[in-house]
């Protein structure tokens, strides 16, 4: 990464901190004395164009250019919104502090496959002083829940983690046939096959805090979570800004690939018609287990000491048109392991339909 790019994050980085300190000097917005159930949109309980499909394409090429680290995620996310829920739904809320199911509960399913190789992917043996080749493929269900001023997020994946996860094919065939990229000659080495199961849980206050002035409004939206399985265990936080129209609250942050900032992708249709807004966080995490660097859980591999903390900082621009919404994330990553050169730049490129 240029000297000039990784300055500039780390302006940003510092920057964010610094806001977050500063709001928690400042008092809670007014939606914190007030439900923010009292202003759920009114088409949330009508039955026309309620649900919505996502697509995320994250690749270090729509960052820094290269093929390293965390090097391409995809993920697929279909979003029932007032689905009906079954009775282990309702026995899951229950256990889980100030959860409920409501008016605003959705169910989600996702399908994705996360990409990791080491910096020259040309080399045919592991460097041992580089992180293993990894590949995995996973499906998901999760519920989200906007409880009086809070949204919880529950997530269940279960997926597989070795050449079954199809690392090999997807990146030789994206190399050959979309961006012309040199040959991944390593894959060889790659992490051996393991079925993985991971759980996460994250809650966030979306109006913290919140000013509006000159048709505009600039919110705050702390965070916390924590993820358990053998493929991440850590406990994060962290927070979000986002400047959009005063006159449209319900724009949230765009749908990631965890290890990531919250958000569902939930948008409104704008009354005209198009609509934009602005958005940036910072996060960080202890992390204790990370499948990519550890190693497999049960049998020998390749493995890297990893950093116990990790932070992200991102920053980014959404665009809505109607039905549609397209937003664009660059997110800066601190380094994952020790003898890492560089930090992690990637982009993220984020599509919505909501019908």
């Amino acid at each position: 990464m240029h000297q000039t790019q990784e300055k500039t994050l780390i302006y940003l980085f510092n920057f964010l901190f610094l806001f977050a300190f500063l709001l928690m000097q400042a008092t809670p917005s007014q939606a914190q004395n007030k439900t923010l159930l009292d202003h759920v949109p009114k088409n949330l309980a009508d039955d026309k164009k309620n649900n919505f499909f996502t697509v995320v394409i994250e690749n270090d090429l729509f960052g820094k250019g290269t093929d390293q680290n965390y090097t391409s995620g995809v993920r697929a996310t279909y979003f029932d919104v007032n689905a009906s829920f079954p009775d282990v739904a309702h026995k899951i809320a229950e256990l889980t502090p100030t959860f409920s199911i409501n008016q605003t509960s959705s169910v989600f399913y996702s399908l994705g496959q996360n990409l990791y190789t080491p910096d020259d992917i040309s080399q045919v043996t592991q460097d041992p002083n580089d992180r293993p080749w990894a590949a995995y493929l996973y499906a998901s269900i999760g519920m989200a829940s906007l409880t009086d001023n809070h949204i919880d997020e529950l997530e269940a994946a279960i997926g597989v983690v070795g050449p079954w996860a199809l690392g090999e094919q997807t990146q030789k065939f994206i190399h050959s046939h979309v961006s012309d990229s040199p040959t991944p000659h390593g894959w060889r080495n790659q992490l051996k096959n393991e079925p993985t199961l991971n759980l996460a849980w994250q809650r966030r206050w979306p109006e913290f805090w919140s000013k509006a002035a000159y048709g505009l409004r600039l919110s705050a939206s702390p965070f916390f979570g924590i993820s358990l399985g053998n493929v991440h265990t850590f406990a994060n936080t962290g927070f979000s800004v986002r400047l959009r129209p005063a006159s449209e609250m319900w724009q949230d942050m765009p749908a990631r690939v965890r290890p990531a900032m919250p958000g569902t992708g939930f948008f409104e249709i704008p009354e005209k018609k198009w609509s934009w807004f602005l958005f940036g966080g910072v996060d960080g995490r202890a992390v204790a287990r990370n499948i990519f660097l550890d190693g497999n859980s049960f049998r020998s591999s390749h493995d890297i000491d990893k950093r116990y903390f990790v932070g992200d900082a991102n920053i980014g621009l959404a665009l809505t048109y109607d039905q549609f919404r397209i937003s664009y994330t660059l997110n800066h990553r601190t380094k994952e392991f020790k003898g890492q050169d560089d930090p992690d730049l990637f982009g993220a490129i984020t599509l919505n339909y909501r019908f």
